[in-house]
């Protein structure tokens, strides 16, 4: 038993009824529905109702193609549908969530379409949030991993300081758990090596989010700021560092591993 596939995303989109795309960047996102043999290269008819892009993109993106599909008209009406909907439904929980389908769905586009598409979406993940309007879950996916960037920073930064200082990592560790420091970097995703085991510090930051994907998702966060004329310090310099973090090889390894590469942390057995 196996998949039937196709040579052009058009040829997918004429053979589906609901149609999912999660890729790379903006670019490809573009390109794929809206290049050569892409998925509205039918003309303003289109065989999918739905169209879900669970890409982390920029919200302009997510919008843009949204006001394109809403103007397509549907190739065959089926049970209330009377126009093609797309939602944008970029993920949070990485490569071990999508393995364990537990994946949370952050949801914008229509209500009605979200409500729709909400079991198609549990089947494949353990929580659906709906954002609001189009290119609202975009937001959501950028503000939640700029959020997350900014304590990974903050955490291996006091980390490396009260090791500077003379204190151990796992002390330290256990005060920010059980005082007003507390937050996912400290408690279930620690940067020091020796401290947690089953996080990607534990072995030797492999596995995990690809310092090279926070630094992309930085840079939409940057550009969607200035967009908007919004004060976000904190956002260009985590987009520095992380920058500096792939310049200087470590692109692959996870995020976290800017304890050890941008603030000579050292593992809880040699500090």
């Amino acid at each position: 038993m196996g998949v039937s596939t196709k040579q052009t995303p058009f040829g997918v989109a004429e053979a589906s009824d609901v149609l999912i795309t999660m890729l790379p960047s903006s670019s490809h996102v573009l390109n794929v529905y809206n290049g050569p043999d892409g998925l509205l290269q039918g003309g303003d008819i289109l065989r999918p109702r739905l169209l879900i892009d669970s890409s982390t993109i920029d919200p302009q993106t997510s919008r843009k193609i949204s006001a394109s599909v809403s103007k397509c008209t549907l190739k065959e009406k089926k049970e209330n549908w009377e126009s093609p909907v797309m939602l944008d439904a970029p993920v949070s929980g990485g490569v071990v969530a999508a393995e364990a389908g537990s994946l949370t769905f952050m949801v914008g586009g229509s209500e009605d379409a979200y409500l729709a598409a909400k079991s198609l979406l549990l089947s494949m993940g353990k929580n659906t949030i709906f954002c609001g309007g189009p290119g609202n879950g975009s937001v959501a996916k950028i503000c939640n991993n700029l959020a997350m960037a900014v304590s990974m920073l903050g955490v291996s930064e006091a980390l490396a300081l009260g090791q500077s200082l003379g204190i151990t990592a796992s002390t330290l560790t256990n005060i920010f758990n059980s005082s007003s420091a507390r937050c996912w970097s400290s408690d279930s995703y620690n940067p020091v090596p020796g401290v947690m085991q089953g996080v990607p510090s534990s072995r030797n930051y492999s596995g995990g989010f690809a310092s090279k994907l926070m630094a992309k998702d930085l840079n939409l966060a940057a550009s969607s700021a200035e967009e908007v004329d919004q004060r976000c310090p904190l956002t260009f310099l985590a987009k520095h560092i992380f920058t500096e973090i792939c310049k200087d090889g470590h692109e692959s390894e996870d995020f976290s591993c800017v304890f050890r590469h941008y603030y000579s942390g050292k593992s809880e057995h040699n500090s």
